[in-house]
């Protein structure tokens, strides 16, 4: 669940300021008055208790209408979501707690295992850690579990499997410290309360000797939304508190290494134990080098994060009721500070851009003012393995002294053989069997991993040796049996973009080998087919997955950084992957660059765009649109029925859900985040945490990731849901990267795949799913503050887009969420060329494209977004969310925004039967109860005030009358004690009168 965003908070408290100055300036009148209008200024007292009376029920009626206004303004959003509650229900639930332990189990990774030491011979073992008794389930920000749910903790795991362990030590650690630091979207405690090495006296370490002659160790590390984890840990700004007297960590030493209570803790073990499984629970690969320093660890276990359900698993494969399957989503390397990106990932400031500085409301509501920044993946396309892979191959590197555990790694507690069968190689087409069969003892499943390696041509188009293009998982095979996995890809899958030349896809003449792989670097066995000529897939001749053929068309993000190439094995690599050190945006760039300050609409404006007809009367609904295809006519003729305001209202208040317009039958369509998760952050009520994308990776089961997505479909039904703001399928560009558990891989394959099965299981529940974030938002740091991404487009194209491309071409993608950074000199989400060209044009997508979280961050504006491509703003508040322009130009894109909203909405589940009722939220039916008894209220006050009135001029009246009587000279003498008085002497006969 997200926390309370206090940007937020402040901007609904600036848009009431109207209705509350209205209630503070009546409330301040009807004082005033009370206090002017007295004995000495109003002498008559039917008068002066009429016009008291009178202030104060025009005072009430303001703040009743003010209220009102408020209510049914900025604050209704924020009532209807927080009011109305849906529940998940219970079978649901409990079907979802299976489902999440089902793809724990296939994402729990078996690293090593020497001497078989697991499956654990003992029921009894200590665990050691304080991360075992504050596990990490998932990650922080939208990424949060809700509290509502049971949570099976990592002990629990271990005892639901049947292992015992030791309560004392367990005891140690809870009595050390009980609760997490707070690792969060706003603020970030770093600090691991692990027990220094003199908390484990004799007396500790003997009783857990006695108790077993097994340890299990575990080393936890989260992460979360909002920021990256700190490559120093003793940098400025790192907020952490050391637990030993020397300091947990050296300065240069980071968050994804052993602190120093953590080393002593494991030689402490290490010294008293023969019989060591550590167990790593965390998304971010961990350094594991120092494992080497200990041979008693004999078992070493990846324990993603499992949700609220997945702990189970983890006891099941350390017991040996399951047999682990699963395989690195990532590589583990021996030294972090090493990897291509690491120079180039982090903070990172423009000198030259001051003129661009934004005063920006983050998400604490705190103000601050901030310069444009920059990140260069200058690593090109080698990300992950594939750059391992290939400077192995190009001598560049000794492969086993850089990685530790391969992409695609992991072990079982049984044996398997795989074997190609011929291939086929026709019409464009690749295809062949792999045998699988399980040559062990214990029943198990297995992970089948094909790559390909293209020709290369030293100085031609880069191109890494090795390239996942095929993967699957087998069923549970026993032992001896065998199950046939049918491969199959495109010519096309093979092909290079080459934006130098060509700047197309190439798929260029030569061998191609084709390997069946244990994990990337072990090869089982290798075929080679021929391309006997190039193919250019130009205009002439798409790709099949494309539209329309692909071509250069974001040369605005290659900026001016040297990228790292193959060319003369890695010759640029020093320069190329070494820090910045140009801190000016290039004069091209900067010419080119927008933000709030700068943008002006008007100049965007063309004389030749025509009005387009808005409010027309042609009574055609929203849900006869339903399975029509997008240039429907029908369309024009209900796009012609929305006003001006109606589409503003569309757009403007997208956040977490989509407004309603009654004229064509729109209901609102309530969104949920969590990419773990469907969480009601106004409610607070949210269903199971599930494993973490990461953990989903893992699996390597595509058939997984669908039943995922269609849970996540079941649980939205349930609560009343229509859109889920997952999955994220952004790349794990380094280890560091805060959000690496909501990503699935460095791998653009495994993250499209796993990404697009989700979104077509939640899509045949008749819930859109927003693919996120589109695009390049690899990393947390300045996210938030213009954060200028630069890379070449065969980089972009090949890595970083292909998942969403997926996504949208074999998920069938309906929604979208833009990111928050700079795509080269331009906010993303305003990048028509990725909104427009490559997106709707190039893929075919067709529905909505909401912004990320939309704050006060200096470059957001409705008018620029929906010209660009980005149709909705996830706003719950008015900022500058709203269309300002009603020019032909801006109607024309609010015209062609709601369109794209409307085609999604339609295609929801609550559409599926015919048009569904407008329903009014209950805090409205009370809202229009109470105001009927308030005016009722005002009536009887003013009846009774006008009462009271009448009664004391007729007793004023009267008065005179009878003083009259008695004694007429004495009218004279009244001095008009009351102004009854002159309007009795009109009234007396004129013999009385004076």
């Amino acid at each position: 669940m997200l926390d309370i965003n206090m940007s937020d908070v402040v901007a609904v408290l600036k848009s009431l300021i109207p209705e509350l100055v209205v209630i503070g300036v009546f409330a301040v009148l009807a004082i005033l008055i009370t206090i002017l209008i007295n004995k000495r200024t109003v002498k008559s007292v039917a008068n002066r208790k009429l016009i008291h009376s009178q202030s104060w029920l025009v005072a009430f009626v303001a703040v009743v209408v003010a209220v009102t206004m408020m209510l049914l303004g900025p604050l209704s959003n924020l009532i209807t979501k927080s009011t109305t509650k849906y529940q998940v229900q219970s079978a649901t639930a409990a079907a979802a707690r299976n489902l999440a332990k089902d793809i724990s189990r296939e994402s729990v990774i078996l690293l090593e295992n020497r001497n078989s030491t697991l499956p654990l011979q003992t029921s009894k073992v200590n665990v050691f850690g304080w991360a075992s008794t504050n596990p990490v389930y998932g990650g922080t920000g939208s990424g949060s579990m809700s509290k509502d749910n049971p949570t099976e903790s990592l002990m629990d795991g271990l005892h639901d499997a049947g292992i015992k362990t030791n309560e004392q030590l367990t005891k140690f650690y809870t009595d050390y410290r009980k609760d997490r630091p707070e690792v969060g979207m706003f603020s970030q405690d770093w600090t691991l309360p692990e027990p220094a090495a003199n908390k484990y006296t004799d007396k500790v370490i003997d009783q857990a000797k006695n108790y077993s002659d097994t340890a299990v160790v575990v080393i936890g590390r989260v992460g979360g939304e909002g920021a990256d984890l700190p490559l120093n840990m003793k940098a400025k700004g790192i907020t952490y508190h050391d637990n030993d007297k020397a300091g947990d960590f050296k300065d240069g030493q980071s968050f994804l290494q052993l602190s120093k209570p953590e080393s002593d803790m494991i030689a402490t073990v290490s010294n008293n134990f023969n019989k060591i499984i550590l167990v790593y629970n965390g998304a971010n690969t961990f350094d594991l080098n120092f494992i080497n320093q200990y041979p008693n660890i004999q078992s070493v276990v990846w324990c993603p994060p499992p949700g609220q359900a997945g702990f189970a698993a983890l006891g099941e494969v350390l017991k040996g009721s399951t047999n682990p399957s699963g395989r690195s989503s990532d590589t583990f390397v021996r030294d972090l500070t090493k990897t291509p990106s690491y120079n180039n990932f982090g903070s990172f400031t423009y000198k030259n851009m001051n003129e661009h500085k934004a005063k920006v409301t983050g998400f604490t509501g705190k103000t601050t003012i901030n310069t444009p920044t920059f990140v260069n993946y200058a690593e090109s396309i080698y990300v992950g393995y594939r750059y391992y892979e290939t400077a192995a191959d190009e001598g560049f590197i000794n492969y086993d002294d850089v990685v530790r555990y391969p992409f695609g790694y992991g072990l079982s507690y049984t044996t398997f053989s795989q074997k190609m069968g011929d291939i086929k190689h026709a019409k464009g087409k690749v295809s062949f069997d792999v045998t699988v069969t399980n040559t062990g003892s214990k029943a198990g499943k297995d992970a089948v991993e094909v790559y390909y390696n293209p020709p290369y041509t030293n100085g031609g188009i880069e191109k890494a040796s090795a390239n996942l293009i095929a993967f699957d998982k087998t069923k549970e095979l026993k032992p001896g049996e065998s199950q046939k996995i049918a491969v199959s890809f495109k010519d096309e899958d093979m092909a290079s973009y080459d934006y130098k030349n060509a700047k197309s896809y190439v798929l260029e003449q030569g061998d191609y080998g084709i390997s069946l792989r244990s994990n990337s670097h072990h090869v089982i066995e290798n075929k080679n087919i021929s391309i006997d000529h190039t193919i250019t897939y130009d205009k002439s001749n798409p790709r099949s997955v494309d539209k329309t053929a692909a071509t250069n068309q974001l040369d605005d993000l290659h900026g001016t950084v040297t990228y790292l190439s193959r060319a003369n094995h890695f010759a640029n690599y020093a320069v190329a992957t070494a820090a910045p050190t140009d801190f000016d945006m290039s004069a091209e760039s900067k010419a080119k660059f927008t933000n709030n300050a700068n943008y002006d609409v008007k100049k965007h404006n063309k004389a030749s765009d025509q009005m387009p007809t808005t409010g027309a009367k042609n009574d055609v609904k929203l849900y006869q649109l339903r399975d029509k295809p997008y240039d429907d006519p029908l369309w024009n003729k209900l796009l012609d029925e929305l006003t001006v305001k109606e589409m503003d209202s569309l757009i403007a208040m997208g956040g977490y859900s989509n407004q309603a317009i009654k004229s064509v039958g729109k209901i609102e369509l309530a969104d949920a985040d969590g990419p773990a998760a469907l969480n009601n952050n106004f409610t607070k009520i949210g269903s199971i945490g599930f494993p973490s994308s990461t953990s989903m990776a893992c699996t390597w089961n595509k058939e997984l990731a669908t039943r995922y997505g269609k849970m996540i479909g079941d649980i939205a039904h349930d609560m009343h849901i229509s859109g889920w703001y997952a999955p994220a399928v952004n790349i794990h560009r380094n280890t560091f990267g805060g959000r690496t558990f909501e990503y699935f891989s460095e791998d653009p394959l495994i993250s499209g795949t796993m990404g697009a099965n989700e979104i077509a299981g939640a899509r045949s529940k008749g819930v859109y799913s927003y693919m996120k974030h589109f695009a390049l938002n690899e990393q947390e740091t300045n996210r938030l503050d213009m954060l200028s991404t630069w890379a070449d487009e065969q980089t972009l194209r090949e890595i970083y887009l292909k998942p969403f491309q997926m996504a949208v071409t074999d998920g069938k993608a309906q929604a979208t969420m833009s990111a928050l950074n700079y795509a080269g000199p331009t906010y993303v989400a305003d990048y028509a060329p990725l909104m427009k060209t490559v997106l709707r044009g190039e893929w075919g997508f067709r529905g909505m494209v909401i912004t990320d979280y939309f704050g006060v961050y200096g470059y957001q504006n409705a008018d620029q977004l929906i010209r660009n491509g980005n149709d909705m703003m996830l706003a719950t508040t008015d900022v500058t969310n709203h269309v300002k322009d009603t020019s032909a130009t801006s109607v024309k894109a609010m015209r062609e925004a709601s369109h794209n909203i409307l085609y999604t909405a339609v295609h929801s589940y609550p559409y599926a039967n015919g048009e569904p009722k407008l329903e009014v939220p209950a805090w409205k039916k009370a809202l229009y109860a109470t105001l009927v008894v308030l005016a009722l209220i005002f009536l009887a006050l003013e009846y009774v005030a006008m009462k009271r009135f009448n009664a004391r001029r007729k007793a004023a009246h009267e008065a005179v009358l009878e003083q009259v009587a008695a004694d007429p000279e004495s009218v004279l003498s009244t001095d008009d004690e009351n102004q009854e008085g002159e309007n009795i002497q009109e009234s007396l006969p004129e013999d009385k009168q004076e």
